[in-house]
C-alpha cells in the first residue's frame, strides 16, 4: 500500500509526488509507463507513453515524434488524461491535464541533448509514425540530417488517487485550483 486512511493528506501528497518522480528516475519503477488518453478525431485515443520527467512544477514530460497524431489531437484539444498504475501497491493515479508541445524550442533541444545517439534514429525516420510500410526495415530508414523530436509537457489540473485495499479502497482528489489540497471521496 502507498497509503492508509490514518496518513495525512499532506503526507499523502507528499508520498505521491515521490513516487512521480521515481517514476520518472528509475526505468523499473512501474510509474515509468503511463496511459495518455487524447481526444481523437472520432473515439479517444490512449496509448502508453514514457515518463521522462516530472518537474518540481509538477509537470510531467514525455518525447514524441512531432509527426505522430498524437500531437494533431494535442493540438486540436490539448485537454488530456494521464493514468499512472502501480501493481504491488495497488494504486492508480488519474491526472487531468492540459498539454502543450514543443518543437526545436530551448526545452526541446535540452531534452534532444539526452537522448542516446542509438535511440536518436526513433526521431529521425524519412517517414511518420503510423505509416503503412511493406516492411518493418522500411519505417527505420533514417534522415539523419532532420529530427522530428518534441517534447510532451502535461500541466496537471487535478490528481486524483485511488488505494485498493482489502479493508476498504481510499479515494483522494488534489487539484490546482485548491491549492493542491487534497479531499477525501467516496471510492
Amino acid at each position: 500500500m502507498l497509503f492508509s486512511a490514518t496518513d495525512s493528506l499532506s503526507a499523502i501528497w507528499q508520498t505521491l509526488l515521490h513516487e512521480l518522480q521515481r517514476g520518472a528516475l528509475d526505468p523499473k519503477h512501474p510509474f515509468r509507463y503511463l496511459s495518455l488518453a487524447t481526444a481523437g478525431t472520432q473515439f479517444p485515443q490512449v496509448r502508453t507513453v514514457v515518463l521522462r520527467q516530472f518537474t518540481a512544477d509538477l509537470e510531467f514530460l514525455a518525447y514524441t515524434d512531432v509527426r505522430s497524431s498524437k500531437v494533431q489531437e494535442l493540438l486540436d484539444v490539448p485537454r488530456v488524461s494521464l493514468h499512472f498504475y502501480h501493481p504491488k501497491k495497488q494504486v492508480q493515479v488519474r491526472v487531468k491535464a492540459l498539454a502543450t508541445i514543443h518543437v526545436e524550442d530551448e526545452l526541446a533541444q535540452e531534452h534532444w541533448k539526452r537522448v542516446s545517439e542509438k535511440r536518436r534514429s526513433e526521431y529521425q525516420s524519412k517517414l511518420g509514425p503510423g505509416t503503412r510500410v511493406e516492411a518493418p526495415a522500411v519505417g527505420w530508414e533514417s534522415s539523419s540530417e532532420h529530427s522530428y523530436f518534441s517534447v510532451l509537457k502535461f500541466s496537471p489540473l487535478s490528481l486524483e488517487v485511488l488505494q485498493l485495499a482489502r479493508e476498504g479502497h481510499l479515494r483522494i482528489q488534489y487539484d490546482l485550483a485548491s491549492g493542491w489540497q487534497g479531499v477525501w471521496l467516496v471510492p
